[in-house]
């Protein structure tokens, strides 16, 4: 493997967006620093390396900053070019990933997002939108990336796996506060099989936080959402 340079990674402990790139520096291996980000008082150097949009993560290599998380995966996969690779070599495929990667964050995250902020309508709007997003990535990565293999980039996860299984975590903690299983095996067998692999990997288990921790957390990210709405 390439020597390493120097790697920091500003992030926050319960940001599905900062796991993914945590994930991906342990599978390849990277040697890193981790700085946690208290986002209600940001340190002058976040927003010296993040100046736009302020926010974590951010990833500084050889003191150079790179911001957004998919942005950054791709930066890690172009940089340390040694297995396990975590974008196809085929153009086109590498191409229908970034797609789905896109259509995962807007799609899904935006409208998980909803589900712990929202109440009544509100919130089982934002259900029924995740199921059916759910249902079209469902029916999509089942057309160009089965074959029998456990993750989406094969053998071993790669930036599709990071996207949507860093999220996962997450999911959990939204059924509990909703009162609803958001993804089941009866509607999303293939993604269920997936998740199964994926949540027995070393390095999620290394990366996701307590489950415990994480709900309370999000509890009070609700309390406070639903006390500022009108």
């Amino acid at each position: 493997m390439e020597e390493a340079k120097a790697v920091k990674l500003y992030g926050m402990w319960a940001s599905s967006f900062c796991m993914r790139i945590e994930m991906a520096l342990k599978l390849k291996g990277i040697p890193y620093e981790y700085v946690e980000e208290d986002l209600g008082n940001k340190s002058q150097l976040l927003l010296q390396y993040n100046p736009v949009h302020k926010m974590v993560p951010v990833l500084v290599h050889d003191g150079r900053s790179i911001a957004e998380s998919v942005v950054i995966l791709e930066y890690i996969e172009d940089t340390w070019k040694d297995p396990p690779f975590l974008l196809p070599h085929d153009p086109y495929m590498r191409a229908r990933v970034r797609f789905w990667a896109q259509f995962s964050d807007h799609a899904l995250v935006d409208h998980s997002r909803a589900i712990l902020k929202f109440k009544g309508e509100q919130q089982q709007a934002a259900i029924a939108e995740f199921r059916e997003n759910l249902r079209i990535l469902e029916e999509g990565i089942e057309k160009e990336f089965s074959g029998g293999k456990p993750f989406f980039n094969g053998k071993t996860p790669g930036l599709l796996d990071l996207v949507i299984g860093a999220s996962s975590c997450w999911h959990k903690v939204l059924d509990e506060i909703a009162g609803v299983k958001l993804i089941t095996r009866e509607n999303n067998p293939i993604v269920c099989s997936w998740l199964d692999a994926f949540w027995d990997l070393d390095v999620v288990k290394a990366t996701f936080p307590d489950h415990g921790r994480l709900t309370a957390y999000a509890r009070r990210v609700r309390e406070n959402a639903l006390a500022m709405s009108p």
